[in-house]
């Protein structure tokens, strides 16, 4: 399941990578290309296609008009998908006014808060209240969401998504939340990603690396 976790990753960033290629008008690359363009090793990329049967030819390498439309259907990119946001602080309402989600279909259906002001303050954007919750997931089939509440919220929140039929949560709340055999959940602490690049940042300008590959993208192991 981990492999399989990680191969994910780096097929999402083959996806933009064949996506740009396609569009400057490549119809077939080369896992050596793909490499130039993710910075994967060859072998890996290889290895990751086989794992989705994902098919081509040592000679003749891969077709772009066939290897693009089955990885957006293995990364479900094949239609769009609904996802909702639970919190509309600073940060839930920024997601929500977001529009780069789009260009990858993706569609933030609405935001649900508990704060009845924040949603008489915003007229005309789609916020509703968590009373409203379970309703709303059932009546659009909506199965993902995004988490951006306060910590002492966080469980109380992942309980009722959950029980309203939702499979997958991209978490923001500063809480590690554990994964359920129903619901996948991605934990994204902002505060500890900071500081790691705050301490790698001071590793580079004192230049003590000690052997540490700065230029491997941990993202994509």
């Amino acid at each position: 399941m981990a492999e399989k976790k990680k191969s994910i990753t780096r097929l999402i960033l083959y996806n933009k990578a064949l996506t740009r290629l396609k569009q400057l008008g490549f119809h077939k690359v080369f896992s050596d290309n793909l490499a130039d363009a993710t910075g994967i090793n060859p072998a890996q990329i290889r290895k990751d296609f086989s794992l989705f049967n994902i098919s081509g030819s040592k000679k003749g390498g891969y077709i772009i008009d066939e290897i693009l439309p089955r990885i957006q259907e293995i990364l479900s990119k094949d239609k769009p998908q609904e996802v909702i946001i639970i919190g509309a602080g600073n940060l839930g309402m920024a997601l929500l006014r977001y529009r780069g989600f789009e260009k990858e279909g993706i569609h933030i259906k609405a935001a649900f808060d508990i704060l009845q002001e924040k949603i008489v303050k915003n007229p005309g954007l789609p916020l509703y209240p968590m009373s409203e919750l379970e309703t709303f997931v059932k009546q659009h089939n909506i199965k993902v969401a995004i988490m951006a509440v306060p910590e002492h919220a966080a469980q109380g929140v992942l309980d009722q998504l959950i029980n309203a039929g939702i499979v997958g949560i991209l978490n923001f709340a500063p809480v590690r939340l554990r994964p359920t055999k129903t619901c996948y959940i991605n934990n994204v602490n902002l505060e500890n990603e900071l500081e790691k690049v705050i301490y790698f940042a001071r590793v580079l300008e004192t230049g003590q690396t000690n052997g540490v590959d700065l230029e491997e993208n941990d993202s994509c192991e």
